[in-house]
């Protein structure tokens, strides 16, 4: 979600100037002193040049005793990012200004314009980007969205947890709102891990529902404490919109034995499944919508959490995302679409660089940051 992002006050969570920054010990170079032969020898160099060696003739080598160099002939470059249609956005593709820690928002000013990431867990491979849209690089604001890769539960209970959030472009701290829910609301999940996995063993919707409710809404009740004491010691009114963030978390089993996953879904964006080269936004077992574009956000702003079961096989691919990625994907024009099917639903996993470079394709009028996950398994 786009929109102004720096504000004028301050707050004491992470990277605040209530709290003071992490330091740590600098690197310390070596002293010259330990290369006292070193010096020496130039300064005998220079004043006795070495004699030229005399030509020597060498023997041609056999072809086949020739080693070949590991050294590439061709040097690759991937230029800027591609684009869809038959003109490029107006916004250049390069990243321009960024916030100053002089704007009063430190965590804005030091939030990167990029995160990458990516696992491999047995047959489940990860890949994950979250990048500041062409309007946030145009007018050098910070990028709010967020996502969270990680792994929660006990060994007999595990899951890979994937979380995208989408921080709502007109409120000031969105970006703090959708960092710390997303963070905070994978560690509630994990509390509740080996309820939410049975749950998912036998398939209770309903159960799953209040189990990812109860996570968000203790989620939401911690940060607000930890906002709202923030604004009064910095003597500034606090307002639970100035955080709005949606939130969508994906739970994935690590035993491929459990075939069912689970969406938590608060606010628009959601998941699609690439299926037979096509994205779909639907669960043919159940029926029920994978994307969500409701207006709903967090802390404050939302009734329940969705929860959506279902059941992909081996060789489709799971795309999580906030809407600077569903948004196209769902546009009339197809291009967008399949050209991210072409580049996902391929035999080969794309590595880091590459999914980067390719979760960053432009089309017009979607200018958007842009959170996407993505994950393949690989059949029996």
């Amino acid at each position: 979600m786009s929109g102004p992002v720096n504000g004028d006050d301050v707050h004491s969570s992470y990277g605040e100037p209530g709290r003071p920054l992490p330091t740590g010990p600098g690197d310390s170079a070596a002293p010259f002193e330990d290369f006292p032969h070193q010096e020496t020898a130039v300064g005998e160099a220079a004043r006795f040049p070495a004699a030229t060696p005399p030509a020597v003739l060498l023997t041609p080598q056999p072809a086949e005793d020739v080693v070949p160099s590991c050294e590439p002939t061709i040097e690759l470059r991937r230029g800027v990012p591609a684009h869809v249609g038959t003109r490029p956005p107006t916004y250049p593709p390069h990243p321009l200004g960024r916030p100053s820690l002089r704007d009063g928002d430190p965590f804005a000013a030091l939030a990167p314009v990029v995160r990458l990431d990516g696992s491999r867990l047995g047959r489940l491979t990860v890949r994950a980007a979250s990048v500041r849209g062409d309007s946030h690089n145009w007018e050098g604001g910070c990028r709010q969205d967020a996502m969270v890769v990680t792994r929660i539960g006990p060994p007999e209970a595990e899951m890979l947890l994937l979380a995208v959030a989408d921080g709502v472009g007109s409120a000031r701290y969105s970006h703090i709102g959708s960092d710390r829910i997303s963070q905070v609301a994978a560690m509630h999940l994990d509390r509740e891990a080996e309820n939410i996995y049975a749950a998912l063993g036998s398939q209770d919707v309903s159960e799953l529902r209040a189990l990812a409710s109860k996570a968000v809404a203790l989620t939401a009740a911690e940060l607000r404490n930890q906002w709202a004491a923030s604004s009064r010691h910095q003597s500034r009114p606090y307002a639970d919109a100035d955080y709005a963030t949606t939130l969508h978390v994906l739970l994935i089993p690590t035993d491929p034995g459990l075939r069912d996953r689970v969406l938590f879904s608060v606010g628009d964006g959601g998941l699609f499944v690439l299926r037979e080269g096509h994205w779909e936004n639907g669960n043919p077992n159940n029926g029920e919508g994978l994307l969500d574009t409701r207006t709903e956000a967090l802390p404050h702003a939302y009734g329940s959490v969705k929860a959506t079961l279902l059941r992909p096989v081996p060789g489709e691919v799971l795309l999580l995302g906030t809407d600077g990625i569903t948004n196209p994907l769902t546009q009339k024009d197809p291009e967008f679409a399949r050209h991210l099917a072409d580049a996902w639903g391929g035999p080969e996993v794309p590595s880091l660089s590459d999914f980067l470079w390719q979760a960053q394709t432009r089309a017009k009028s979607y200018d958007d940051d842009r959170t996407v996950i993505c994950v393949w398994e690989e059949g029996a």
